[in-house]
């Protein structure tokens, strides 16, 4: 079966850090791209950033860059969100999910239950 499991996240204060992981059981990732997606309450899904099976990144919200970094690390078989700089607007829950397509091209399938992130003092 395959399953996305995120973690990570937590309370942190305005100005601080996390660090998500998204690991992958039951399949390896290496042949997928991975994004990153929050949602914050009353709020849509919004995309943030993406990871291909070449490491080759795209960042889907303008207001993130610079403060999120996505990553993988295949042998590991998960997918990272550095996040810096944190604000209280980016409480949210955290999800990440595979595209099939292996290069960011949207075809997001399998999603994970996804991580809380609360930012605030």
């Amino acid at each position: 079966q395959l399953q996305l499991v995120e973690s990570g996240g937590g309370l942190v204060q305005p100005g601080g850090s996390l660090r998500l992981s998204c690991a992958a059981s039951g399949f390896t990732l290496d042949y997928y791209a991975i994004g990153w997606f929050r949602q914050a309450p009353e709020k849509g899904r919004e995309g943030i950033s993406c990871i291909s099976s070449q490491g080759w990144i795209t960042n889907y919200a303008n207001s993130e860059k610079g403060r999120f970094t996505i990553s993988r690390d295949n042998a590991k078989n998960t997918v990272y969100l550095q996040m810096n700089s944190l604000k209280p607007e980016d409480t949210a829950v955290y999800y990440c999910a595979v595209d099939n397509s292996g290069a960011c091209r949207g075809l997001f399938g399998t999603w994970g239950q996804g991580t809380q992130v609360t930012v605030s003092s």
